[in-house]
């Protein structure tokens, strides 16, 4: 029982050593040239850095001719870093005969670009292909325009520097000047290149993490004419003044109307009223003598005259308007 038990223990201690202190990883390292000692391999796994993660990788780039330490790989790691994505870029930019040291390759990855394709791009270039763009001619036409950027990766400017986004916005706005500044949308047809020049002499990738190898004009479409639909809005919006401006003249002409109509029919009702005093007022004189009783019929007769003058002009305009 003492023996099964003895047994036990060390098979448990066994497996104890094996976990901090991974043989096979040694033994792989000792293989490929890479001396790595013991204490360096149980100091990981004191840290709680995965060996295969630093030592798998560091072979990896000592078979490739790299001078790459153990402290840089584990200082990365603990750091966040993606250590085989770093290897992987070391090696394909020594490869290509690109300046990256690991620093500069660990900062890159630690910023948030993915560095091997950084460096893939640097040795093949990439096609952005930007969205629709809308430009207005000076004759009022719009051009929707689509155009292919061509880039390079510029591994100086990787950390700090803008990314796609600000190429495609740059492009984008370079095309609208170009195209705005063109007096004819057909200038642009005959000769869509000097979209291309004009842009790519602006120098749109200051600032940027890339370098603009060429703009090529992929599609050029002719849209709607912008110049005829704002002189007819402009032209409806006068016309809505106008009528606006009519419709009060109108409201006043109309209020003023009946202010006279008011008026009338006020003076109209003065003058009755006026009419019914003269009975009055020429009793009133009959009795108190200030008039005498020929003065009143020859009122009357010069009344009678009056009226009859009136009905015989009437009866002439008749006359006329029948003829």
């Amino acid at each position: 029982m003492d023996f099964e038990i003895m047994i036990v223990l060390i098979i448990i201690g066994v497996l104890v050593f094996l976990h901090f202190v991974p043989l096979g990883l040694w033994i792989s390292a000792l293989a490929a040239g890479v001396h790595v000692s013991i204490i360096t391999l149980v100091g990981m796994r004191m840290r709680r850095v995965p060996p295969g993660k630093i030592i798998l990788p560091l072979i990896k780039a000592n078979k490739a001719g790299l001078d790459v330490s153990v402290n840089q790989l584990e200082a990365h790691y603990l750091a966040g870093g993606n250590v085989d994505k770093v290897v992987d870029a070391l090696i394909a930019s020594h490869r290509a005969e690109i300046s990256l040291p690991f620093e500069r390759s660990a900062a890159i990855d630690l910023a948030g670009r993915d560095v091997l394709e950084a460096v893939q791009m640097s040795v093949n270039p990439k096609v952005i292909e930007t969205p629709i763009v809308s430009a207005v001619a000076k004759n009022g036409i719009e051009l929707k325009i689509k155009a292919r950027v061509t880039v390079r990766a510029n591994i100086d400017r990787l950390v700090g520097g803008a990314g796609e986004p600000t190429i495609i916005a740059r492009v984008g706005e370079g095309i609208v000047t170009t195209v705005g500044s063109s007096e004819s949308h057909t200038d642009v047809l005959a000769n869509p290149d000097d979209i291309s020049k004009t842009v790519l002499g602006k120098g749109l990738d200051a600032g940027t993490a890339f370098e603009i190898l060429s703009i090529d004009i992929a599609d050029v479409d002719v849209g709607r004419n912008i110049g005829a639909e704002l002189q007819t809005d402009q032209a409806e919006a006068d016309k809505r003044i106008a009528q606006a401006k009519a419709e009060e003249r109108r409201a006043m002409a109309v209020a003023k109307e009946q202010e006279m109509k008011a008026y009338t029919q006020e003076m109209e009702a003065k003058v009755v009223e006026a009419q019914a005093e003269v009975p009055h007022a020429m009793a009133q004189a009959l009795r108190e003598g200030k008039l005498g009783v020929m003065d009143y019929y020859n009122l009357n007769n010069i009344q009678a005259d009056t009226d009859m003058r009136n009905s015989i002009t009437g009866m002439d305009m008749n006359t006329k308007n029948r003829k």
